[in-house]
């Protein structure tokens, strides 16, 4: 374990020996409500999340994991602070500008697979680039359907899935664009343990051999273990970090936090 004073200092500018990281937080700063009824969700967070690497964000309910997730992806504001999805700004760009970069960089996993049921499996998988007006780069479309075993799967329609063969279709289709950075709220929240397995073995697969980079919100010990490194989260504040983390480490760390 590390202390997390310095550890998650992104203020500096990137160097040779530091790339740019996928996306940064600097002192992220979130309050719901005003006055007595103000409650501070993010307090001054600085955090990298690193280019190619699978980070899990951990901790009690309340702790502000899923605020930080949906700030640093775009999907709200921060009441001060900045992030970025590598150099860009995310406090700069208007809405339409926002919308695009999170068309462009940005996928998304969540607990619902949010999948469209009229379509098939490869027109969900492929959505992305048909909103985007554009044809999804053959070759990478192949490797994502030959990495989630979803080959023949493909004319099938959500409701003739499975629920694991569903969220691999979720993946998949925030894998088609290849975007810079996927954020993944709860993925296997509605999955048995063998689906669920299977979900996190095909993300940490995506990083290890496609070069994805994904952040992921979990509330189970066994899902962050297949991460490279796991981020506490409590009170609003990072309070430690987990590098090659396991089951039973993460566990031990929770109780300090209760929940």
């Amino acid at each position: 374990m590390t202390s997390t004073a310095d550890s998650f200092d992104a203020s500096g500018p990137a160097t040779a020996t530091a790339p740019l990281p996928a996306a940064r937080a600097v002192d992220a700063t979130k309050i719901y409500g005003s006055g007595d009824t103000a409650v501070v969700a993010l307090d001054d967070v600085t955090v990298d999340l690193p280019d190619g690497q699978y980070t899990a964000i951990m901790g009690p309910s309340g702790s502000g994991k899923s605020t930080l997730m949906h700030c640093l992806a775009g999907l709200d504001s921060l009441t001060s602070g900045k992030v970025f999805i590598g150099e860009t700004d995310l406090t700069t760009l208007s809405d339409k500008d926002l919308t695009r970069l999170r068309r462009d960089s940005v996928g998304f996993v969540f607990q619902a697979y949010n999948l469209v049921p009229t379509l098939t499996a490869i027109e969900n998988i492929t959505l992305p680039s048909a909103l985007a007006g554009e044809k999804p780069d053959a070759h990478w479309l192949e490797q994502v359907v030959k990495t989630t075993g979803l080959a023949d799967r493909l004319s099938h329609r959500p409701s003739e899935l499975s629920g694991g063969q569903q969220q691999r279709v979720a993946v998949a289709r925030a894998l088609s664009s290849q975007p810079k950075i996927i954020f993944a709220d709860e993925p296997t929240g509605n999955l048995d343990s063998r689906s669920g397995a299977e979900i996190l073995d095909f993300m940490r697969r995506a990083v290890r051999e496609m070069g994805q980079t994904i952040v992921m919100v979990t509330h189970d010990p066994g899902a962050a273990s297949y991460a490279d490194a796991v981020l506490f989260l409590n009170d609003g504040r990072i309070v430690d970090r987990m590098d090659n983390p396991t089951a039973e480490r993460v566990l031990d760390r929770l109780k300090q936090y209760g929940d």
